[in-house]
């Protein structure tokens, strides 16, 4: 689960099915409740834990979620991730061919949110965000393709939402379209890779997740 641990920061790989964190709705089990009664029990800590995710990924997403365990190093993270400082890229598997290996696709669309879902459209209107990402083949077959996601805005839903809008949605989202299954509770969308300064020293952190056990049968 932890891939990235310090003084400062924790960097955990997300299993899909669990919230990132708990919310005023949905208190149920959380990747940083979890990681809080981790850290309590490790370090003996009697009282309450300071753990904040920096960012969060869907319920049903897999991959890393970067967490800091400091007020400053929160506040430092939070900044960066304004000024899109921090790298995310992601990981997915959805449905039908999608062309050559290591062709590169940007898509540039309008997303509006409501009712638990994203409605993408190609054109700008009132109470409209833009979202961009841009993705790469990484391989192909007849029915089922793997690509590389670099989101340059981020907006809700808004990798499903667009992958659903051009006629690839994701292996197991039925939200959005989907017509093949995949494992319950969990559609094929993985937080691959995060890069970012670390928010103290300033290096470089450069960290990858693991794919889920699910997913390496469309792998193969």
């Amino acid at each position: 689960m932890i891939l990235y641990e310090d003084n400062h920061i924790l960097v955990a790989n997300k299993a899909a099915g669990m919230l990132t964190q708990p919310t005023p709705h949905d208190t149920s089990d959380s990747l940083e409740g979890n990681l809080k009664e981790y850290l309590k029990k490790k370090y003996k800590k009697p009282g309450n834990v300071f753990l904040h995710a920096v960012h969060r990924i869907d319920r049903q997403v897999s991959g890393a979620v970067i967490f800091a365990k400091t007020s400053k190093a929160l506040s430092r993270l939070n900044y960066s991730m304004r000024e899109q400082k921090i790298i995310k890229i992601y990981h997915a598997l959805v449905e039908g061919g999608m062309g050559k290996v290591g062709k590169k696709v940007n898509l540039e669309h309008y997303i509006a949110h409501g009712s638990m879902k994203a409605k993408v459209e190609k054109k700008p209107r009132k109470n409209l965000k833009e979202a961009s990402l841009s993705y790469t083949i990484l391989r192909t077959s007849y029915d089922t393709s793997l690509i590389e996601i670099i989101l340059e805005t981020g907006r809700y839903h808004q990798i499903r939402a667009q992958l659903a809008y051009i006629g690839s949605p994701i292996l197991g989202d039925k939200k959005y379209g989907a017509k093949k299954k995949f494992v319950h509770n969990s559609v094929a969308l993985h937080s691959r890779y995060v890069e970012f300064s670390h928010p103290i020293r300033e290096e470089t952190l450069k960290i990858t997740a693991d794919y889920p056990p699910s997913w390496k049968s469309f792998l193969l």
